[in-house]
């Protein structure tokens, strides 16, 4: 539930806050009072480590229905209701009180100064503890900020490396279009063009649509298809349903090139894709496993860089299965594009 250094932050708060208020009451202790001196400063920290464990947990764990200002309401209560009957049986047990001038619980006045003095010191420690794990929170956040820019980036350099003039090679595309003399080699262009518009636009987003990628990588394999021929056999099966969904863009793009790379393609062992959804949340890229021989070193940033992108998005985790026959990565669909900070 809690982390180690959680705990020690909590015992280290809670000594320095028992030594704080202990220092302006020392004068009411004597020298032969060692004992209870004692008793009164480990009741002290008892008191405080008990506020800090109970408004830690409220405040880091979220509740249904509930919001911040009664989720503070409910912690405070019941804080201060265990620091009253702790100390309440404390005094009632111990024939003496701890502090020279604690009261007793005789009276409503009694009652009502030990109310007063817990509730300051649950309210005074809840709103220390709040104010630093706000803090925390918005280091987090531009942490995760920053790592997202550097996922980002790193995604736009493993498609995009050698890339000269971008703009210009586009517009050259755009030319050999028209000038082009069969309706193959047009073809060809438009899905050429295609891919690149989209490569140079992805970067601008953290999220694409599925129907958007699915359209992008219709005109990838074009181009792969046109290159392999029958040696390479794609299929695509994801239902309407699914296409108003978000993934990080590039990530079918970045799993059909590993798929390639790692792979036999050739006419007599031809490389099996698909594309498709089990009818949940969940969009599956698999390929038939036909490692080649020797294949160049492979750093495994492409598929590294999918799994860094879930996490910061979406605090997701993408599944990888593999086995003799099958290669398998299921991808979490989003339903929101929005980013999960």
């Amino acid at each position: 539930m809690f982390k180690v250094y959680q705990i020690k932050w909590g015992i280290f708060l809670s000594f320095v806050f028992t030594v704080i208020g202990f220092l302006p009451r020392l004068g009411q202790f004597e020298f032969g009072h060692l004992t209870l001196l004692k008793n009164y400063f480990f009741f002290s920290i008892f008191n405080v480590f008990t506020c800090w464990f109970i408004h830690h947990y409220f405040i880091l764990h979220s509740f249904k229905h509930i919001g911040n200002i009664t989720k503070g309401i409910i912690s405070n209560i019941i804080t201060i209701s265990i620091l009253l009957t702790f100390d309440y049986l404390l005094i009632e047990f111990w024939n003496h009180p701890l502090l020279v001038d604690a009261p007793r619980f005789n009276n409503i006045q009694d009652i009502l100064l030990s109310l007063i003095r817990f509730a300051f010191l649950s309210v005074f420690i809840y709103i220390i503890i709040y104010n630093i794990q706000i803090n925390i929170s918005l280091q987090k956040s531009k942490l995760e900020n920053e790592l997202l820019k550097q996922a980002q980036l790193r995604a736009q350099l493993l498609s995009l490396q050698q890339q000269v003039s971008p703009h210009f090679l586009f517009n050259s595309l755009s030319t050999l279009k028209t000038i082009a003399p069969d309706h193959e080699t047009k073809t060809y262009v438009v899905q050429l063009a295609n891919v690149y518009r989209y490569l140079l636009n992805f970067n601008e987003n953290h999220l694409a649509s599925v129907k958007d990628e699915i359209a992008f990588m219709k005109s990838y394999l074009y181009i792969l298809q046109e290159r392999f021929e029958q040696a390479l056999q794609i299929s695509i099966d994801v239902p309407d349903g699914f296409l108003s969904y978000y993934i990080p863009p590039l990530s079918l793009q970045l799993l059909i090139e590993n798929a390639i790379k790692h792979n036999i393609v050739s006419p007599e062992q031809p490389l099996l894709i698909r594309i498709y959804t089990d009818q949940t949340s969940a969009l599956i890229i698999e390929n038939s496993y036909q490692p080649k021989l020797s294949v160049e070193e492979s750093t495994g940033k492409g598929l590294q860089n999918i799994k860094d992108r879930y996490q910061l998005l979406a605090g997701k985790q993408i599944n990888v299965c593999k086995n003799e026959d099958l290669f398998k990565v299921t991808l979490p669909l989003m339903q929101h594009e929005r980013i999960n900070y």
